[in-house]
């Protein structure tokens, strides 16, 4: 009897496995890529503050940057984003860098990544940590010096970054 225990809960746990993976199909939240705004973000958005720091100042163009994210996460704990720049990725025209900002994290810029045109392609798929439902904002640097963006919204339903108090 007591060997037949480590039985037991292998087959539950396999009988579990098998029941919740038919599920995913039906909870999987679909992609969605992201619409480009007519504008930049407003003034009053968390984004005023962060976009002139990250750009130096520099005026920032809207398009050229898709930013794709389920519309919906069940948890902000691991939400994968995918930024994608259109770019010839030649030595004279290519992107330096992405940023990737959330205005509702404790820390706002969620990723920064540099690149060159030996990269080969301008993407970068990661996952993060969100705050609750909010707008995520990519930036792009090119190599001439101009900025372009991008912005995606995501729902989450349980955030990830929490105060401890």
């Amino acid at each position: 009897m007591v060997a037949d225990a480590p039985m037991k809960q292998g087959r539950r746990r396999m009988l579990a496995l098998a029941g919740g993976s038919a599920m995913l199909p039906l909870l999987a939240p679909g992609t969605v890529q992201a619409q480009m705004p007519t504008e930049p973000p407003p003034l009053g958005s968390g984004y005023a503050l962060l976009v002139p720091k990250a750009t130096q100042g520099a005026p920032v163009r809207i398009g050229r940057v898709t930013v794709d994210t389920p519309t919906l996460a069940d948890n902000g704990h691991s939400v994968p984003v995918r930024v994608v720049v259109q770019s010839a990725m030649r030595p004279d025209d290519h992107v330096r860098s992405i940023t990737l900002l959330s205005d509702r994290n404790p820390r706002p810029v969620i990723v920064k990544a540099w690149l060159g045109p030996r990269a080969g392609r301008a993407e970068l798929s990661t996952r993060v940590r969100l705050n609750g439902t909010q707008r995520l904002l990519a930036l792009a640097e090119m190599s001439d010096g101009s900025w372009w963006s991008g912005e995606a919204d995501v729902v989450v339903t349980e955030s990830a970054c929490l105060d401890a108090s």
